[in-house]
C-alpha cells in the first residue's frame, strides 16, 4: 500500500503533484483522450515553456552585455574569469537559438530589455556611475554573439 495520499481531483493533482500532473495528462494526450485533459493547466504549462526559454535567453544576453561593458569601460581589470563567463553564455546563446529560431529571431527585442539590468550591474560592479554607460546598448546582436568579438 502507498503511503502518498490519494488525490482525486484533477485540479487538487496539478496542485499537489505536479510530476504526476505531468505524466498523466501526457498520457491522455499520447492516448488521445481530449475530453480528459486538464486544457487550462496545460495551456498554461506550455505558455510558461516558452517564457522560460525567453528568459532564459535574456539573461545569457544580460551576462555577456554586463562583461562586455565591464571588459570596455575597465581594461585594467580585464581576467581571465570574464571571458569564461562572456564564451559560456556566448555559448549558451547559440545553443538556446539553434533549438528556438523563433527566439533568435526576437534577438533584438530581447537584447533590449536585458540591457538595462546589464548596465545597472556593470555600473555597481565597476564602481562607476551610471551615466558612464550609453543608454542604449552599444553592440550589435551579430557582436554579441561572435565568438572573437571583444570591444576595445
Amino acid at each position: 500500500m502507498s503511503n502518498a495520499p490519494k488525490i482525486d481531483a484533477v485540479d487538487d493533482l496539478y496542485d499537489n503533484d505536479g510530476y504526476a500532473w505531468s505524466k498523466r495528462e501526457a498520457e491522455l494526450l499520447r492516448q488521445r483522450r481530449f475530453a480528459e485533459i486538464d486544457l487550462a493547466n496545460v495551456v498554461e504549462e506550455i505558455a510558461s515553456v516558452g517564457k522560460s526559454e525567453w528568459r532564459e535567453l535574456k539573461s545569457n544576453y544580460q551576462l555577456i552585455i554586463q562583461h562586455l561593458l565591464k571588459w570596455q569601460y575597465q581594461p585594467e581589470r580585464r581576467s581571465r574569469s570574464w571571458t569564461d563567463t562572456i564564451r559560456t553564455h556566448r555559448n549558451n546563446v547559440e545553443a538556446n537559438e539553434d533549438d528556438s529560431p523563433s527566439l533568435a529571431a526576437e534577438a533584438g527585442e530581447i537584447v533590449a530589455r536585458a540591457y538595462g539590468l546589464a548596465r545597472k550591474r556593470a555600473a555597481r560592479e565597476t564602481g562607476l556611475p551610471l551615466s558612464a554607460f550609453p543608454e542604449t546598448c552599444p553592440y550589435t546582436v551579430d557582436q554579441l554573439r561572435d565568438h572573437d568579438f571583444l570591444p576595445e
